[in-house]
């Protein structure tokens, strides 16, 4: 989560840009598939995952944007905010994040750090 900025535009004037450049085009459209390819990613995970797999996931998905560092801290947020993400409780989050610090997969050193030997959780069944 990132402090955003959110610019409205009318329907007409996108088509209209959308039409006439093609490179915004280009980017809109790649954006719009990879939207879509994570929202059915998410869907398959919410229907075929347990709650722990998915909050690595979740976590993993968060760290990944420095792959050249074997930890990174990620931005503060609450146990209730993981929770709603994964569609779990706050209770079982908590569950689980004892259980991955527990196992080294994550750390609580100024911050949130993720292992990415958490990715063993999701891939061990």
């Amino acid at each position: 989560m990132t402090v955003t900025t959110v610019l409205v535009i009318p329907k007409q004037l996108m088509n209209r840009r959308l039409y006439q450049q093609t490179e915004l085009s280009d980017r809109f459209i790649t954006y719009i598939v990879s939207w879509h390819k994570r929202s059915a990613e998410d869907l398959v995970d919410q229907l075929f995952n347990s709650s722990g797999k998915r909050l690595a996931r979740a976590l993993l998905l968060a760290r990944y944007g420095k792959p050249d560092q074997n930890h990174r801290v990620l931005p503060r947020m609450s146990q209730e905010t993981l929770a709603e993400m994964i569609g779990t409780t706050r209770s079982r989050v908590n569950f689980f994040m004892k259980k991955f610090q527990r196992l080294g997969f994550i750390e609580y050193k100024k911050g949130l750090k993720v292992n990415s030997s958490l990715l063993t959780v999701i891939l061990h069944d």
